[in-house]
C-alpha cells in the first residue's frame, strides 16, 4: 500500500537565514511609533493624516480639499455598505450642519446589517467561498452558505478579530458545543474537490496543500505556496516550514452535514429517529430489495475502482487501522452519493431514488404502495435539524507529515512536526491536545500562536487589508504578499500604527473603520473642484505622485461586480433587502446554458433580486454578470481583485435583458415621483442615479435628449410597446416620452459616474 512506502530521512539541516532576512521589516516586532509632529495643521484630524501628511510634506505636496458632502454621503455608503443612499440620506445629511453629522453617520452604517454583508464579502474572497465542489461536475454543497451567514454576523457584531481567526482555524477544537464556532471552520473547508478521485492519499495531499497556501497568504500574507517543493527562493521560508504548517492540518477531514444543535437535542433527535427506523425497517428491506436489480453496481463493485491500498484500509477492522487507513475510511464513509462505496442508508442515497425512477410494471405497483404504507409512520419521524458545513480532526493520532519532493505523496523524505515559521520559532510547536482525545489539538495551537499579539504579521496583515478596501490599494499595494515580491509599505509607520491601534481596541475591525473614514485623508476629494484654488497644486501632485501612493487625493475607484448589481436594483426600487438564508438563482442570460451541477432558478422573482451576496456562487460558472465584471476565481484565495476594463461589461450593462428591467422599473419610480414634468424627471433621476442633482449643462442636454429620443421612438412604434415602458403608466405620460425616459434611466446606470466611487 502507497501508506507504507519506505520514508528516508534526511539529516537535520542547521537552518540559516541572512542578516539582511531576519531584519526584513515584516518580520519585525510591531511597535506602536509616535504620530510625526505638524504643528499648526488644521488639516489633521487624527494620527492616520499626521502620518500621510508627513510623507506629503516630504515631497513638498498638499492634500486635496474635501469632498463636497453630496459626495462624501455616497462614498461612506458604498464603502461602509455596498449600497447607494437615497435622496433622503443625502438631503438630510447635507442639510445638517452640526459638527457631529458626519460621526453620526458613520456610526449609522456600521451599526446597518448591510456593512456586515459588505464587508463579509470582502472575506469570502479570501476565503475562496463557493457553494459547489468545482472539477467536471461542481456539485452543489447545499450547507455552504451558512460560512457566508457566519462571516457576515462576525462583521455585524464586531466580532474581535483574533476570535474570528481563531474560530476559522480551529472553531471545533476550541468551542465545540458552539455550532457557530463550528460552522467557522468551512473556511477550511472551501477547497475545491473532484468527488470521483479514487487515488484518495493524492486527493488529501491536493486538499492539504491549498489549506496551507490559503493559511498562509490570508493571515500571515506570505506566499507559503512558494516552498512546497523547494525552499522559497526570495522569502525566509523553508521548504520544512511549509510542511510545519501542514502538518497542523495532518488529521484533518471535512464534514459536509454536522447537526447545528447542543448536544441534548441531538441525542433527542437521535432517539426520535431510531424509533422511526426501527417501524419503517422492514418497509425500507423490501423496498431496498424490489430495487436491487436495478443497482448498476454493487458496492463490492464500487470499492474494487479504488487501488488496491483503499481497499485495504477499508477492510481492515477499525480498531487495527493505521492514521492513514483511518483517514482514508473516514472519508468514504462521510460520502452519501450514488456511488458511494459504503452502503449508506437508503433514505439518505440519492442512488436508491435514483433507482425508483426506473422502476416499472409490478414491482413498481408495489413498491408505490410500500411507499403509501411508509407514509403512515410520517408522523414519528422527527423533522431534519438545521446542518452546517466545516472540517475536524479524524482523530487524536494523525497521520504522519512529511516534507514532499516536488510536492508529491509519493515521493516523501524527513518527517516533520507541526511548527511556525522557523525564522521566528525554529522550534516544533507545543500541541496539548483535547482531554477528551476526541481531536489532536494541533489546529488550537496554530490559532493562537496566529492571534499572539506578539505575532509580526497577523494584525499588520488584517489592518492593510482594511486600508485596501477603503482606499483600493493597500498601504502595502499587494495584501496577500508582503514578501521580498511584494509591494513594499508607502507609509510603513502608518501601518504599524494602525496594527498597534487594531490590537489595542480588542482587535475590533469597526474601530479601524472608524479611525480611517474619520480623517482627512479619507475626506478628500478624488478630483479637483473646477471652480477650486487648487488647481495648480493639484497638477503639481499629479506630476509628482501619478499613481497617487501618497494620498494626496481620494482615489476614485469602480465598483466591484456585486456592487454595481445591488445599486442598479436599489436605484430601480427593485432591491430585496432580506438578509442571510440559502442562496438563490436567479435566471441565466438568454443562450447561457444550464452548467455542470445544475442552476434551478428560484421561482420567486423578488428573490431573484435579492443582493447578490446571496447569489449562488458555482464554482465553474458563477452569475455572467458578476463574471463580466471581475468576479473573483473561487478556486483560489483572492487578496485583491483586479478591475478589467472589457466590452463584455459594457455590453451586459446596455444590453442584457436584466439591465433593461432595471431601467424600466427606474424610470418608473422617477415618474412615480416627478409625474410629468420632464426637468423634475431629469433631476429626480440623477439624485437616485447620483446622489446630486445634475449642473444646468447636464439638465439641458439630458431634456434636450428626451425630446429627440421621444421623436425617434415615435417613429418606431415597437420601441413604446407595454414590455418596453414602465407599468403602470401615468395617463399624462405618452409610451414615447417613456420609453425615452427608460433609455435615458438605462444611460445613467452605464455612465462612469454611476460604477465609480468619487
Amino acid at each position: 500500500m502507497v501508506a507504507a512506502l519506505p520514508a528516508y530521512s534526511e539529516p537535520a539541516r542547521e537552518i540559516s537565514f541572512s542578516s539582511e532576512q531576519r531584519a526584513y521589516w515584516a518580520l519585525q516586532p510591531v511597535e506602536r511609533p509616535s504620530p510625526p509632529a505638524i504643528s499648526g495643521e488644521a488639516w489633521i484630524r487624527n494620527p492616520v493624516d499626521a502620518f500621510v501628511m508627513a510623507k506629503l510634506s516630504d515631497e513638498s505636496l498638499a492634500p486635496s480639499p474635501q469632498a463636497n458632502k453630496a459626495a462624501l454621503v455616497r462614498r461612506l455608503f458604498f464603502d461602509l455598505t455596498g449600497l447607494p443612499p437615497s435622496p433622503e440620506d443625502v438631503s438630510a445629511f447635507v442639510a445638517d450642519d452640526s459638527p457631529e453629522a458626519y460621526e453620526r453617520l458613520v456610526e449609522r452604517l456600521l451599526a446597518s446589517p448591510h456593512y456586515g454583508e459588505r464587508w463579509g464579502r470582502h472575506w469570502l474572497d479570501l476565503a475562496r467561498y463557493a457553494e459547489s465542489g468545482g472539477f467536471e461536475q461542481d456539485i452543489t454543497r447545499p450547507n455552504a452558505w451558512r460560512y457566508r451567514d457566519y462571516v457576515s454576523d462576525a462583521f455585524n457584531a464586531d466580532k474581535p478579530y483574533d476570535t474570528f481567526v481563531q474560530e476559522q482555524i480551529a472553531g471545533d477544537e476550541l468551542w465545540p458545543e458552539r455550532p457557530d464556532a463550528r460552522i467557522a471552520t468551512a473556511f477550511n473547508r472551501n477547497y475545491a474537490e473532484e468527488p470521483n478521485q479514487k487515488d484518495l492519499l493524492l486527493a488529501r495531499q491536493e486538499t492539504l496543500h491549498d489549506i496551507t497556501s490559503v493559511v498562509g497568504s490570508t493571515f500571515l500574507g506570505l506566499t507559503f505556496g512558494c516552498a512546497q517543493c523547494h525552499d522559497h527562493k526570495f522569502d525566509p521560508i523553508t521548504q520544512r516550514d511549509y510542511y510545519r504548517l501542514q502538518a497542523f492540518f495532518a488529521s484533518v477531514n471535512h464534514v459536509n452535514s454536522f447537526p447545528m444543535v447542543p448536544a441534548a437535542e441531538y441525542r433527542e433527535y437521535e432517539r426520535k429517529l431510531a424509533i422511526w427506523e426501527e417501524k419503517t425497517a422492514a418497509i425500507w428491506q423490501e423496498m431496498y430489495e424490489l430495487l436491487e436489480p436495478l443497482r448498476k453496481f454493487t458496492p463490492k463493485q464500487l470499492l474494487h475502482r479504488y487501488p488496491d491500498y483503499v481497499i485495504e484500509a477499508i477492510e481492515t477492522p477499525a480498531d487495527r487501522r493505521d492514521p492513514d487507513q483511518e483517514w482514508m475510511a473516514s472519508l468514504l464513509s462521510t460520502k452519501v452519493c450514488g456511488t458511494c462505496p459504503i452502503e449508506p442508508k437508503p433514505y439518505l442515497d440519492p442512488g436508491f431514488r435514483g433507482r425508483a425512477r426506473r422502476v416499472k410494471g409490478e414491482a413498481k405497483e408495489r413498491f408505490e404502495e410500500l411507499e403509501a404504507e411508509l407514509a403512515k409512520f410520517a408522523h414519528l419521524k422527527p423533522a431534519d435539524l438545521p446542518r452546517g458545513t466545516g472540517i475536524y480532526d479524524v482523530s487524536s493520532n494523525p497521520p504522519a507529515t512529511y516534507v514532499l519532493g516536488n510536492g508529491l505523496y509519493t515521493n516523501p523524505s524527513e518527517e516533520v512536526q507541526p511548527g511556525f515559521l522557523s525564522i521566528l520559532d525554529p522550534a516544533p510547536a507545543t500541541v496539548v491536545p483535547p482531554p477528551d482525545g476526541r481531536s489532536t489539538g494541533r489546529r488550537s495551537t496554530l490559532a493562537k500562536w496566529l492571534t499572539d499579539p506578539a505575532n509580526p504579521l497577523v494584525a499588520r496583515v488584517m489592518a492593510n487589508r482594511i486600508w485596501h478596501h477603503h482606499f483600493g490599494r493597500g498601504i502595502v499595494a499587494t495584501p496577500s504578499d508582503f514578501g521580498a515580491m511584494g509591494e513594499r509599505p508607502t507609509h510603513p509607520e502608518l501601518l504599524d500604527w494602525l496594527a498597534s491601534e487594531f490590537v489595542d481596541s480588542g482587535w475590533s475591525v469597526k474601530h479601524l473603520h472608524r479611525t480611517i473614514v474619520r480623517s482627512s485623508t479619507y475626506r478628500q476629494a478624488a478630483k479637483p473642484d473646477p471652480a477650486g484654488a487648487s488647481d495648480d497644486s493639484a497638477a503639481r501632485a499629479e506630476q509628482a505622485d501619478p499613481s497617487n501612493r501618497l494620498l494626496w487625493k481620494f482615489p476614485a475607484r469602480r465598483l466591484e461586480a456585486e456592487v454595481v448589481r445591488d445599486a442598479a436594483l436599489s436605484v430601480a426600487g427593485l432591491l430585496n433587502p432580506t438578509i442571510g438564508g440559502p442562496s438563490v438563482f436567479p435566471p441565466l442570460p438568454e443562450g447561457v446554458p444550464k452548467p455542470p451541477g445544475g442552476w434551478d432558478v428560484t421561482e420567486s422573482p423578488a428573490a431573484h433580486r435579492r443582493r447578490s451576496v446571496y447569489v449562488f456562487v458555482r464554482r465553474n460558472m458563477p452569475l455572467p454578470f458578476l463574471a463580466n465584471f471581475d468576479f473573483p476565481d473561487t478556486h483560489e484565495s483572492c487578496g485583491k481583485r483586479y478591475r478589467t476594463t472589457t466590452a463584455p461589461q459594457a455590453l451586459s450593462l446596455l444590453n442584457a435583458h436584466e439591465p433593461s428591467e432595471w431601467a424600466r422599473a427606474f424610470a418608473g419610480r422617477v415618474l412615480e415621483s416627478a409625474g410629468s414634468d420632464a426637468a423634475k424627471q431629469v433631476e429626480t433621476a440623477n439624485r437616485l442615479a447620483y446622489g446630486r442633482a445634475p449642473n444646468p449643462r447636464e439638465k439641458d442636454v439630458a431634456l434636450t435628449f428626451l425630446e429627440r429620443q421621444a421623436q425617434i421612438v415615435a417613429d418606431r412604434p415597437e420601441a413604446a410597446a407595454p414590455a418596453s415602458v414602465p407599468d403602470p403608466l401615468p395617463p399624462e405620460v405618452s409610451p414615447q416620452h417613456a420609453a425615452a425616459l427608460v433609455d435615458y434611466c438605462l444611460m445613467l446606470l452605464n455612465s462612469n459616474e454611476f460604477v465609480y466611487s468619487l
